[in-house]
């Protein structure tokens, strides 16, 4: 029998799995991440406390097998899962950072991403991308067309942190400094290694995926040195072993990619049109766009879903960033209880009793693409119990969702049928009975919602010949539920959503 490891680090948790050859979890751990908040608006990651971390999950796996009597020699290959929109730069000499890890949920640099936005300089890209595009009708003019800056891109968020860090312009400008997202450190810490793959690279706003190589224009604009680039690798390949004096073993690194273009893999979405939404932390709504990258006008963005080879899969992603984090909130001052009976609690109530509730801590993103919105409850009577409240804010999640959705089916061709769902609030069964009634499509829930660990085993074990076909590993994924739309409870919500909508535009523009 031989297993593969693979890891995934996100923004609330680090997790370990060690997988059999059937999929099966072997043995795993988990520990939490730790965000720090030094100002308002700023979310840090300690890197020395994040690799620690990292350390302990996969030797505390590695233990549980040795004492489950199996062989650390039998793990062939690992994969690598991480966070997107997260950066640090440190030294490649010493590997000394600079900075803690500048989170994709950090707004330090909205006010420079506001000036950008409303500049000369990006009306002038604008108007040149618009003009070019109607004489090309090359997708890459009409995208630079409605171009943003935007707050969960690193960018402007680097560029801050070149104008602001003591002696980090000084040394990027002598070639003393690299830069990188969690995959690139994490390949570093364990390679030595300054390279990222190309999903990850993708999600940077730094890299255009439609030339597939670092933007020069941006580069150019905000002047970035060159020099603090890692170099792109395919997604799955030889990216070195892990450290034997650490872990005991030297373990083949075989795949590095984007949380959520592992969770893409994983759930079986690799066919043009395929659809899947991760409900974590925040809530990605993906499409799989096959060989041709995506051009939006709405605020939904091209990626990288993954390259190997001559394989190239583009995906689609639009966003709303207070999902999980909203649940976790809600929880931490006193609106829930217990996260998991929210789903009971709200299905107890015929409706939320007119109460709404705009989830936008982080804004409101596409297809409002609205920073300075509020988030609050609107509607509040003295009917109202606190299980209309939590219905509320369940039911908002699925609104935002609702949203996206609706700016897919007018900026895509593709007919949409299933809708395959991961992350931890994918297992709250009124939200996805909801989403089911409100877009008329089938949800489908996995046995497992640790889709990113899924996708980066298969890769991984793919590479390594464990697996001989992605036929195969698409087998081995196992429904556990799946919700039907009630076409009587979608007329229903048509007033209630129009209601929702004219609050999100009282708490837009609030600040």
């Amino acid at each position: 029998m031989r297993y593969v490891g693979a890891l995934d680090v996100g923004t609330t948790t680090v997790r370990f799995h060690v997988l059999d050859e059937q999929a099966n979890t072997v043995v795993s751990a988990v520990e939490k991440v730790r965000l720090l908040y030094p100002k308002s608006g700023y979310v840090e990651i300690d890197p020395d406390e994040l690799w620690s971390t990292i350390v302990n999950v996969i030797k505390n796996s590695l233990k549980e097998m040795v004492d489950a009597g199996l062989k650390l020699e039998s793990i062939a290959c690992l994969g690598i899962s991480t966070q997107r929109g997260s950066f640090t730069t440190w030294n490649m000499k010493d590997g000394r950072h600079y900075h803690n890890f500048i989170t994709w949920k950090d707004l330090r640099a909205d006010g420079m991403v506001k000036e950008w936005n409303s500049s000369i300089t990006m009306k002038g890209l604008q108007i040149g991308s618009r003009i070019l595009y109607t004489l090309s009708r090359r997708k890459r003019f009409l995208a630079a067309s409605v171009f943003k800056f935007m707050n969960t891109q690193m960018s402007l968020r680097l560029l801050w942190a070149l104008q602001h860090v003591p002696g980090l312009q000084e040394a990027a400008n002598t070639g003393n400094v690299v830069f990188g997202g969690v995959d690139c450190w994490l390949l570093y810490k364990l390679t030595g290694k300054h390279v990222t793959d190309a999903s990850s690279a993708s999600a940077t706003g730094l890299f255009d995926p439609f030339t597939m190589c670092w933007s020069g224009l941006v580069i150019n604009m905000l002047k970035i040195p060159c020099s603090i680039f890692p170099e792109v690798l395919d997604t799955a390949g030889n990216f070195g072993v892990t450290p034997k004096e650490i872990f005991g073993i030297e373990i083949p690194i075989l795949c590095s990619m984007a949380d959520q273009s592992a969770a893409m893999f994983g759930s079986g979405s690799t066919q043009s049109g395929d659809l899947k939404i991760t409900m974590g932390t925040g809530t990605f709504v993906n499409v799989n766009t096959g060989t041709k990258a995506h051009a939006s006008v709405t605020g939904l963005y091209p990626l990288v879903g993954w390259r190997i080879n001559d394989e190239l899969v583009y995906i689609v992603e639009g966003a709303s960033n207070d999902t999980g984090g909203l649940i976790e909130w809600a929880k931490r001052i006193g609106i829930i209880n217990d996260v998991d009976e929210t789903s009971s609690v709200a299905s107890a109530m015929n409706d939320s009793d007119g109460v709404y509730f705009v989830p936008a801590f982080s804004g409101l993103q596409a297809p409002i693409n609205d920073y300075s919105a509020a988030t609050g409850f609107i509607g509040i009577k003295p009917t109202t119990e606190k299980s209309h409240i939590v219905r509320s804010l369940l039911e908002s999640i699925v609104y935002r969702i609702l949203l996206l959705y609706e700016s897919l089916c007018a900026e895509t061709c593709f007919t949409y049928h299933t809708i395959r769902v991961d992350g931890g609030v994918s297992r709250n069964d009124f939200i996805l009975q909801l989403l089911a009634d409100l877009t008329g499509l089938k949800v489908e829930r996995a046995t497992s919602t640790e889709m990113s660990i899924l996708g980066v085993a298969f890769l991984a074990g793919l590479q390594c010949g464990i697996w001989k076909s992605r036929k195969e590993v698409l087998h081995l994924r196992q429904v556990q539920k799946v919700f039907l739309s009630n076409e009587e409870n979608r007329t229903l919500y048509q007033p209630i959503i129009a209601q929702w909508k004219r609050a999100l535009q009282r708490l837009g523009q609030w600040y």
